[in-house]
């Protein structure tokens, strides 16, 4: 059996453009592509956080160390400049795969810098009635 997980969030990243004249897309700095592993092409999950759309499309390389994210094409419909947005991608694993695997996560500040890295997410307190 396969299980679907996971693989790599790069989490609460800015849109930096939004190109709706440009083949459809979504363009990433060089760095966090390899730092979060996902392949350029590689089929990707974007939730915006801003304004609740979720959308699929692919990852393409931009400039390293440029702090873009380009929503392109169609998807620049569903994604504005500044919209704080979750990129996702997932991968299937066999039974014994999940027995030593863990996702990568990047985590942003408001400036699109990147602030921590981690390979769980972290739980969260219980709140209080």
């Amino acid at each position: 059996m396969i299980t679907t997980m996971l693989k790599a969030k790069l989490h609460r990243v800015r849109v930096t453009h939004a190109e709706l004249d440009y083949e459809g897309s979504c363009a990433i700095d060089s760095a966090w592509l390899e730092l979060s592993g996902i392949r350029e092409y590689e089929q990707i999950e974007i939730y915006n956080v801003t304004n609740g759309e979720r959308f699929s499309t692919y990852a393409i390389r931009a400039e390293r160390h440029s702090g873009v994210i380009s929503i392109n094409g169609a998807a620049a419909h569903k994604a504005d400049p500044h919209d704080i947005i979750i990129i996702c991608a997932y991968i299937g694993l066999s039974q014994q795969e999940l027995a030593n695997y863990a996702p990568t996560l990047l985590y942003f500040d408001e400036k699109n810098q990147l602030t921590r890295t981690a390979q769980q997410i972290p739980i969260q307190p219980k709140i209080r009635s």
